[in-house]
C-alpha cells in the first residue's frame, strides 16, 4: 500500500483523509476477520480515513455449511455497501425476502437490517465498504442454524 497525506474535505470529524493504494496480492488475505469461514483483504481505508471507513475484499475460504454460516444478525453501521466481485451469495433480508446476488450485484444494507446468509458459491468474493470502520454485529437470539 502507498499512502500520502493531502488536504481534503474530511469524511467525518476533523481527520484529514490520506491517499492510499492497495494492489491485489493473495498473501494480503487474512483469516482473522469477523467470520472464520472468510479471508479479508484490508484496502487501507481505516488508517487513511482515521477510522471513518473500512473497505475490504472478502473471499470465502470454506464451503458453505449452514450450521457455521446461517445465523440471523444485523450490523449497527452508518453505511454498508456490498458488491459481488465473483460467484454468488443467497441471503434473506428483513422485509425483502430471499434473493441471490451474483457477480455484478450491489446492495446498500441499512443499519439494523436483519439478514441471514443462506448459501454461497465456493468462489465467492465481495467488496464491502462500511462506515464507521469499527461497528458492532448483533446476533438475533434463537434464530439461525
Amino acid at each position: 500500500m502507498t499512502k500520502n497525506t493531502i488536504s481534503a474535505v474530511p469524511l467525518a470529524g476533523d481527520t484529514p483523509q490520506q491517499f492510499v493504494v492497495s494492489h491485489l496480492r493473495d498473501e494480503d488475505f487474512k483469516t482473522d476477520g469477523l467470520r472464520p469461514y472468510a479471508a479479508y483483504r484490508d484496502l487501507g481505508f481505516v488508517a487513511a480515513t482515521g477510522g471513518a471507513v473500512r473497505a475490504h475484499v472478502i473471499r470465502n475460504v470454506a464451503p458453505f455449511k449452514a450450521e457455521d454460516v446461517s445465523h440471523r444478525h444485523y450490523h449497527e453501521v452508518g453505511f454498508q455497501m456490498v458488491y459481488v466481485l465473483k460467484g454468488w451469495l443467497r441471503g434473506e433480508y428483513e422485509g425483502q425476502g430471499e434473493m441471490t446476488m451474483r457477480a455484478g450485484s450491489c446492495w446498500l444494507q441499512p443499519s439494523g437490517l436483519k439478514h441471514t446468509v443462506l448459501g454461497y458459491s465456493d468462489d465467492l468474493e465481495l467488496l464491502e465498504v462500511i462506515m464507521p470502520a469499527d461497528f458492532p454485529t448483533v446476533d438475533v437470539p434463537g434464530v439461525g442454524a
